[in-house]
């Protein structure tokens, strides 16, 4: 059933859709929680080597576009993982988070593009 991940992806931004399981929705008045957990997939570079699933790394929220007059916040989960060899712990660089705020990078380009009018 591809296609309800690509309707998904016009509505939440692709790396999610791509790289995280929703886990959770929540609804309260005009406002949608969204729960997000990463996959265990282990990063491509490190596929070679002995790694271990060490969980997650703490909740970050963000604010993304309204849905439907809706307020929407993502509740992400990033997964971290051990090397067995060396004991370092690996973990995704995933630019979730536009600079100097709580929102995603996209959500943070069209409030730019849009205050310029």
């Amino acid at each position: 059933m591809e296609n309800h991940l690509e309707l998904l992806k016009l509505f939440l931004p692709e790396f999610l859709v791509e790289h995280f399981d929703i886990t959770k929705t929540e609804q309260e008045n005009e406002t949608l929680h969204l729960y997000f957990e990463e996959r265990n997939k282990v990063p491509v570079e490190y596929q070679s080597k002995a790694i271990i699933s060490k969980g997650f790394l703490d909740e970050i929220t963000i604010q993304d576009f309204p849905l439907r007059g809706k307020v929407v916040f993502l509740h992400i989960k990033r997964r971290r993982w051990t090397e067995k060899e060396t004991n370092i712990i690996i973990q995704r660089d995933w630019n979730l988070v536009a600079k100097g705020s709580r929102i995603t990078q996209d959500f943070a380009s069209f409030l730019k593009e849009i205050s310029r009018y």
